[in-house]
């Protein structure tokens, strides 16, 4: 036996060498856990929801007939308008993110950079409750009376514009709604974007300046480039949470399960009609209608998730 072999051999074991095992178990108990009560929830809302989904078909997605007296429901309106509020939350509070954290990483003073970025993160904790009673009583009479009314009063008779605004000017409707969920995604994109952009090399950077670029393309050609894989993640995180937001949406959007013809028009998003309405479902197919909504929430959380994999899939192939 030579030196070598003698000495693994007399190789103390590591003190926490047997509580390894232990630890492994319980990473996969925890994961496990996790993926089980995934799984049971999907299997519930599907259970929940079928005897609403047998019996209306296909109609439960293509009816806006909403009646808990006769039993009959159908969920467009609702599914239209989550669709339609959190796609236009995002392309209004995207690019304001994005500037704030270009403003940020590149131009903001150092003395104030701390302030902001605390800011942004506190924005980011505020109850969506808090952001639901500022829409009520603040901004929907100002956008009322500041917005809707002067946009109806200079829309001619069968105009474009008409089409686009027309409605009952209380400051409840679609587009107050796609606003008060951008305010509220968007310190969430905000931050961690401003985090993304801090991870780039200084370096790189530093030679994109060295090489006499300009901010606006060290950011296009170099930081947006090296954090575009976990920008997609970011931007996710937001469309996330406009999609299952509630109390902020239940109160300024209306709750009407119409389709929403115009951006003044109320409408009523998926999880606005299960708050109002849950405890008023005093039927089992009411009750199952409201389930059924979930059960579809759920899939098209899970289709826009399925979307951002593809997304970063495809970005690691190239």
């Amino acid at each position: 036996m030579s030196v070598t072999d003698l000495a693994i051999t007399d190789r103390p074991r590591p003190k926490g060498a047997a509580f390894d095992p232990v630890f492994k178990w319980v990473c996969a108990a925890a994961a496990t856990t996790l993926l089980a009560a995934l799984t049971g929830i999907v299997v519930l809302l599907a259970i929940g929801g079928w005897p609403a989904l047998s019996k209306f078909g296909l109609s439960f997605f293509t009816s806006t007939d909403w009646n808990p007296v006769t039993d009959v429901f159908g969920g467009e309106g609702p599914i239209v308008g989550t669709l339609v509020t959190s796609f236009m939350a995002l392309l209004f509070s995207l690019p304001i993110a994005f500037g704030v954290a270009v403003f940020l990483v590149e131009f903001c003073p150092r003395i104030l950079r701390r302030p902001i970025g605390v800011a942004v993160e506190l924005l980011a904790g505020v109850p969506s409750i808090v952001y639901g009673m500022w829409g009520l009583f603040v901004f929907a009479p100002f956008f009322a009376t500041y917005v809707e009314v002067p946009a109806m009063s200079a829309a001619q008779p069968g105009s474009l514009l008409e089409m686009l605004t027309q409605g009952v000017p209380n400051g409840a409707n679609i587009l107050t709604a796609s606003i008060v969920l951008a305010i509220m995604i968007l310190p969430y994109m905000a931050a961690v974007l401003r985090e993304l952009f801090l991870t780039v090399p200084v370096q790189l950077r530093e030679s994109g300046y060295g090489m006499g670029s300009t901010t606006l393309e060290v950011v296009t050609s170099i930081t947006l480039p090296y954090v575009r894989r976990s920008a997609v993640g970011a931007v996710m995180l937001g469309l996330g949470r406009a999609l299952g937001e509630t109390m902020a949406v239940t109160f300024i959007i209306g709750n009407s399960h119409t389709l929403p013809k115009s951006f003044f028009d109320s409408g009523s998003t998926i999880a606005s009609t299960i708050a109002n309405e849950f405890n008023e479902a005093t039927t089992p197919m009411y009750t199952s209608a409201l389930i059924a909504l979930g059960f579809v929430l759920f899939l098209i959380s899970f289709v826009v998730l399925a979307i951002a994999r593809a997304l970063l899939g495809s970005e690691k192939a190239v």
